[in-house]
């Protein structure tokens, strides 16, 4: 069995992950869930040797290792955009160069000290190090993950070293680059600069502004488009930079940005009003619009029945939602972690298929494994690092566990769920995550402020039975990752209240009996106490930080929050039966392999 590395790092979200020589995903993780740093754009030392330690070999069995970027391209892409708008840009061009000429231009030397410590392997002894273009690991990770042969794949995202927006014709193990769009013309930086200017912070805020949209009306969706963007029929795009800072400053928008909407920008955490609720509205319905026109021409131009979407903007689930109902394609994949974490997977699929000549084997089902990539804590080890907390538990049949936790879900109770290997990605996908009843009116609420300690106005996604999908919700397929956001029916709204949004949406999450058979049991106990075989299922962690991963990581903030029980495996914790705990933040891990 041969290997490959694939990681992703130094912008933001860094991760690893392993691939085998059949194409397999062995193991995925990105840094944050052990620094508990969000975002954490250092080099992912933790997530590479946890993928190590899940396969069991050393660094030095690795065949080759892959990196999601090439950093010469990007910095001539900076210094040429300094040269474009000089001398705009002249305090970026101060701040950032050092850095490029210190440690960013000298990656490959960087990257190769980082390994040398993680592994006590001289650089001699280290895999070759090979770099793939960003827009291409992108790629690489929508398509070769999918249930696809063939497909046409749309790649949209902030930028890369130029590439902003790229298309590509996918053959069984082959990528063929179609056409790109180049920086500052950028989707993805058009709706960060207004996710800035509404005051979320860019690269994370952005869901925020997906869950407030429905909230507005879209006033400004005509200024947007006479002013800031021009769009052509086949969805091209030039934005007008007089209205932007992103390409020579520190911020995304400047003055002319400010009075074009009447507005300074919202300073975090100041009140919202109609006037933010309406831009977010509008910049959404753009969005919507500039990814229906791409993906039209694409299938125009292609005659394919298939899309795969990468980079960060499909993570959009609103338009990948509006692209879905469209029907201009027969078929749409989305992977889980479509944005940069995901091309660590992108990147080492790369370097198996077309570095390394590797024939690709198509899984019709789900190559992504239910995205169950991360590392798994079984009940010894969960109760090893709870022992010096005096935690109090049962330690419970399978039938008698899942029976009482959906009684206590039934009456309301709010419940951390940790079972099995950590997803990977940014979404909870009941691996690591907080289960509620949707029936109650007042849950959103209640979950946002108690649990989440989040804005008000954010809404929860409901997991349902793969079989019973179709019954409460608009679709007529399987969505096991929270791709697509689509309509609850009618006859539900007022029935499960706590997750369908204003507009009468949700982002749903399918439940197969065969990659969740632990998650699927519950919500069949569930739906014989409540008659709906749903529940609310959102992330395990509060405002600011990481998803959990491990046990100790779950009790702090099982104890920290308002939940009242908690689940690890087969135990069962009872937030009244626990001893005093002192609040702390989630505590930093440094994975240590078994």
């Amino acid at each position: 069995m041969s290997w490959v590395l694939g990681i992703s790092a130094y912008y933001h979200d860094s991760a690893a992950a392993l691939i085998d020589s059949n194409g397999d995903i062995v193991a995925a993780a990105q840094q944050e869930r052990f620094s508990r740093v969000k975002n954490d754009a250092r080099f992912p030392a933790d997530a590479v040797t946890y993928c190590l330690s899940e396969a069991d070999i050393t660094l030095d069995q690795i065949e080759l290792i892959v990196f999601y970027d090439k950093p010469l391209l990007k910095f001539e892409r900076l210094l040429e955009t300094y040269l474009a708008f000089s001398p705009r840009g002249l305090r970026s061009f101060l701040i950032s160069m050092p850095l490029w000429l210190k440690e960013k231009l000298y990656l490959k030397v960087s990257l190769r000290k980082e390994l040398c410590k993680l592994s006590g392997l001289k650089k001699a002894q280290l895999p070759p190090l090979n770099f793939t273009e960003h827009h291409q690991a992108h790629a690489a990770a929508a398509f070769y993950p999918s249930p696809f042969s063939r497909a046409v794949i749309l790649c949209v995202d902030g930028v890369g070293e130029w590439a902003t927006t790229s298309a590509w014709l996918g053959d069984g193990d082959k990528l063929e680059p179609l056409w790109e769009q180049h920086f500052p013309h950028s989707l993805g930086l058009l709706y960060s600069a207004f996710t800035q200017y509404l005051g979320f912070r860019v690269n994370s805020g952005e869901y925020k502004m997906m869950g407030l949209a429905p909230y507005g009306q879209p006033r400004f969706k005509d200024l947007i488009m006479q002013k800031l963007v021009l769009v052509e029929p086949d969805g091209s795009f030039r934005l007008d930079m007089r209205y932007f800072s992103f390409a020579t400053g520190l911020s995304m928008t400047n003055q002319h940005f400010h009075r074009l909407f009447g507005n300074p920008p919202r300073e975090p955490e100041a009140l919202i009003n109609q006037f933010h609720k309406d831009i977010a509205c509008s910049i959404q319905q753009v969005n919507d619009e500039i990814m229906l026109l791409l993906t039209r021409q694409l299938q125009q131009d292609t005659s394919e029945e298939n899309l795969c979407l990468g980079g960060g903007v499909a993570l959009n689930s609103v338009t990948n939602g509006y692209i879905l109902r469209s029907g201009i394609f027969k078929e749409i994949w989305v992977p889980p972690a479509a944005g940069d974490a995901g091309s660590s997977i992108g990147a080492a699929l790369s370097g198996l298929y077309l570095a390394m000549g590797k024939n690709r084997k198509v899984n019709p089902h789900d190559s992504m494994q239910g995205v169950q990539l991360g590392p798994a804590y079984d009940t010894p080890t969960a109760i090893g690092q709870l022992k010096d907390l005096g935690a109090h538990y049962d330690e419970l049949e399978q039938s008698d566990l899942l029976k009482r936790v959906a009684q206590y879900l039934s009456d309301g109770s709010i419940i951390g769920w940790v079972q099995g290997r950590m997803e990977f990605g940014p979404r909870a996908l009941g691996q690591r995550s907080i289960l509620a009843d949707p029936r109650s009116a007042d849950m959103q609420r209640k979950l946002n402020l108690n649990i989440k300690h989040r804005e008000s106005f954010r809404p929860f996604g409901p997991i349902v039975t793969e079989e019973c999908a179709s019954t409460f919700f608009d679709i007529d397929r399987s969505i096991p990752y929270m791709q697509f956001v689509v309509h609850v029916k009618e006859q539900y709204v007022s029935e499960l209240p706590a997750i369908t949004h204003v507009d009468g949406t949700a982002r749903v999450q399918t439940v197969n009996s065969t990659l969740n058979p632990l998650l699927h049991r519950l919500l069949n106990y569930f739906e014989t106490y409540s008659g709906y075989p749903v529940l609310i299922n959102t992330s395990f962690n509060q405002r600011g930080e990481p998803i959990i991963c491990s046990a100790e990581q779950a009790y702090a903030c099982f104890m920290n929050t308002d939940m009242d029980y908690l689940v690890i495996n087969n135990l069962l914790f009872s937030k009244d039966q626990q001893p005093q705990y002192q609040s702390k933040k989630l505590c930093q891990q440094t994975f240590q392999p078994d």
